[in-house]
């Protein structure tokens, strides 16, 4: 949630120094975006941005879990967190990745949501924990391997964290939306 103005104004080049100004103009427009805020707030901070990237790169981009899998996680972060920042960037992902507005819904309902298939719930189940106990139930977790490998129980729990962390960092930084709508 963002409340109030940006605590950490978006930076132009001089703020970025030229490297991270031109990943974030790049990254924009990838998205088809004015601005990638995230990257011009946390660009700011030179090398954390050039560290955040490539773990960022091969949780989004990479990795085993199948893209589909990644956008129901992330937004059901982004639901858990009231993060609007994420909500927009990945229900816009989402679609192109096998999450339409139907199954958007049921994600922001929850794991009891009607219609969901058993893999989606007992992702959007293990979600929930994660982000609101910080831990796995041994019956979350032993739900989640009947559904997932090892390495993608390891990278789901990643790949929750990291987006919850990212959360909180637009919302203590009040980052501003990347898209006017």
């Amino acid at each position: 949630m963002t409340a109030g103005p940006e605590r950490v104004t978006p930076g132009g080049r001089s703020e970025l120094g030229v490297i991270n100004w031109t990943i974030a103009r790049l990254a924009a427009r990838q998205i088809r975006a004015p601005q990638m805020h995230l990257f011009t707030v946390l660009g700011q901070h030179r090398w954390l941005l050039r560290a955040f990237l490539p773990y960022s790169g091969l949780l989004l981009g990479g990795g085993t879990l199948s893209k589909r899998d990644k956008e129901v996680v992330i937004l059901r972060v982004g639901r858990l967190r009231d993060s609007e920042y994420e909500l927009q960037q990945h229900r816009r992902l989402g679609r192109s990745r096998g999450v339409d507005t139907e199954l958007q819904e049921k994600i922001f309902t929850g794991p009891g949501a009607d219609g969901l298939g058993e893999r989606d719930r007992v992702l959007l189940a293990a979600v929930d924990e994660l982000v609101i106990d910080r831990t796995l139930s041994d019956a979350t977790f032993d739900a989640l391997s009947s559904q997932l490998e090892r390495r993608q129980v390891i990278e789901f729990c990643a790949l929750a964290a990291h987006y919850d962390a990212i959360a909180a960092i637009l919302s203590a930084l009040r980052v501003p939306m990347d898209f006017p709508d």
